[in-house]
């Protein structure tokens, strides 16, 4: 019930699809299964602070051609953007003896989705001459690979506020949610090098590197797990 209520919430909000809501009741589920019902509160912070994201200065993005189209994000935008979580999630269920590291690698997941959301709407919004993130030449906002200090440090709050929600919420341990920020902000430029470098030549879709991007950073988070001494 929690996770429909999620689903409705978001599309009651217009921040999803019919199909998205659906997807995002899935994801809501899964992570609900793995790490209690509490789990539902990462996804809302995601939630919220994207739709923040988004909603600001609106009007700059419409008049320079960037705005997010209207309708809220369909089902295989938010597959691509939280299916890398349901997979941590699925693991954690399957293996309950490593399910406290699957966990990490699902939260990281969010911290990810967050800070790319937020560090590109936020660099929308208010920057005016981003950077390529490869070769640092200035670009036009909105440029995929495009990068500015505005929207990275967004970024960095967001993965922060995911992170420690996911702690708060008893989710993870509090030791892990500077991992879990951190594996966030490497998604989030990885996100951006991948953009450069395959999505403005054609080679890769938006839906396609965001999900590369969720896998890296839950990878990134899963190793320090894994390497970290456990108490």
């Amino acid at each position: 019930m929690v996770a429909l209520g999620f689903a409705l919430l978001a599309r009651g909000l217009r921040a999803v699809t019919d199909g998205g809501a659906l997807m995002g009741a899935c994801v809501a589920f899964l992570l609900m299964l793995a790490g209690g019902l509490w789990a539902f509160l990462p996804l809302l912070a995601v939630l919220v602070l994207t739709m923040l994201a988004t909603s600001w200065r609106a009007e700059r993005k419409t008049r320079l051609g960037i705005g997010e189209r209207g309708g809220g994000r369909n089902a295989t935008q938010v597959l691509a953007n939280l299916g890398a979580a349901s997979l941590c999630a699925i693991a954690a269920v399957v293996f309950r003896h490593q399910s406290a590291t699957f966990l990490v690698g699902a939260m990281a997941v969010l911290a990810e989705a967050a800070a790319d959301t937020v560090s590109s709407e936020a660099g929308q919004a208010v920057a005016s001459r981003p950077r390529m993130i490869v070769g640092f030449q200035v670009v036009a906002p909105g440029t995929n690979g495009a990068i500015s200090l505005e929207g990275t440090f967004a970024g960095c709050i967001a993965a922060s506020i995911a992170a420690w929600t996911a702690t708060l919420a008893g989710i993870v341990e509090w030791r892990w949610a500077p991992i879990i920020a951190v594996a966030g902000v490497a998604g989030m430029l990885f996100d951006s090098v991948m953009g450069a470098c395959f999505e403005n030549r054609g080679k890769m879709g938006n839906d396609s590197v965001n999900f590369v991007s969720t896998i890296f950073a839950a990878d990134f988070a899963l190793l320090a797990a894994l390497l970290l001494p456990r108490r």
